[in-house]
């Protein structure tokens, strides 16, 4: 466990030195969340039966989810990057915990997530979103959102290992970009089809998204949806719970037996 905490941190500052290199990523994970929020929130919005201000308080916390979602991408994308350029093997050939560098990617992400939530609360804030519940339950929204964060890099990571291409990593991992508009991240699923709404609600990011607005107190919890979503905290755990005990151990293992 010592062992993994070493490597994992010395890891860390290789992938956060990694990040700090390529400021493009940075600054475009920065700017689309707060692009997409003035987007939707203000030509979408408009569109909308809620009005304008409203849609926007609803719409913060479903862009909080769809970028916590979009660590499936950039998970994919750097481990299917470092097993492409080589870097993996060179890595694997080192005496350090077979965990650790998939650990340290998956740290790192989550101080960079934590940075770019900043910027996109406080714009939140200056278009009319406000925290309407308790402190402790918006720390506990936080929360969840960094749990989620994780375990979609852990999905990410295990998706880019599997690929082992960047280019296809990138273009299958843009794919995801369709989860949040399966949901209620950004409309209520209310009106749609049986179907479609059964689908919806059964969106881990839907379940999230309902927690996340329930923390904040910007809406009430609905009683006649799917089980996930009418149990939003529970549920976005069960979910978080299910995709780390899946996707880690299987990310792990394939890292450290460099299948081809």
């Amino acid at each position: 466990m010592n062992a993994l905490a070493h490597d994992g941190t010395a890891l860390l500052g290789r992938q956060l030195t990694r990040l700090r290199n390529n400021p493009g990523l940075l600054i475009l994970t920065q700017t689309m969340p707060i692009t997409m929020l003035l987007f939707f929130g203000y030509v979408l919005g408009s569109a909308l039966a809620m009005p304008g201000a409203q849609y926007r308080a609803y719409l913060v916390p479903g862009l909080l989810v769809a970028t916590a979602a979009n660590g499936i991408m950039t998970g994919m994308f750097q481990a299917a990057q470092d097993v492409h350029r080589g870097v993996t093997d060179r890595l694997r050939s080192l005496p350090i915990s077979r965990a650790a560098v998939p650990l340290g990617q998956v740290l790192a992400d989550l101080v960079v997530t934590a940075a770019g939530m900043v910027p996109l609360l406080l714009v939140g804030l200056a278009v009319g979103w406000r925290i309407e519940g308790s402190v402790l339950g918006a720390l506990g929204a936080l929360g969840l959102l960094l749990l989620f964060r994780a375990a979609a890099t852990w999905a990410g990571i295990l998706l880019g290992l599997l690929t082992r291409n960047e280019e296809a990593a990138g273009q299958l991992g843009a794919a995801t970009f369709l989860l949040p508009l399966l949901s209620n991240a950004y409309i209520p699923t209310e009106g749609l089809s049986g179907w479609l709404r059964t689908l919806a609600e059964w969106n881990p990011i839907s379940a999230l998204t309902t927690a996340l607005r329930a923390l904040f107190g910007n809406a009430p919890v609905p009683s006649d949806a799917a089980w996930p979503v009418a149990h939003p905290v529970a549920g976005s755990l069960l979910w978080c719970a299910l995709i780390l005990l899946v996707c880690a151990p299987l990310a792990v293992r394939r890292y450290a037996r460099g299948e081809r």
